[in-house]
């Protein structure tokens, strides 16, 4: 669980810096709608929106295995 859980928290905060904008790390975490409203959040905000997923990409990494795990794999929390 450990490894999985820190494998998963440095993946999904990569691709929230480098790609939040189409919500990718909510793909990659399962959460399927919420991504879709990350793409519809960007596009409204002609790319401003994008931050959003800068932001928890920056707060995944910064979280400890366990507590990543807690809050996004168990507790299924879809935003920061």
């Amino acid at each position: 669980m450990e490894a999985e859980a820190g494998q998963k928290k440095l993946v999904a905060g990569i691709l929230g810096i480098l790609l939040g904008s189409i919500g990718a790390h909510k793909f990659y975490l399962g959460y399927t709608t919420t991504g879709l409203i990350q793409i519809g959040i960007t596009i409204v905000t002609c790319g401003v929106g994008s931050v959003l997923g800068l932001i928890e990409g920056i707060i995944y990494l910064t979280k400890s295995d366990q507590e990543f795990y807690n809050t996004y794999i168990v507790g299924q929390k879809h935003w920061f």
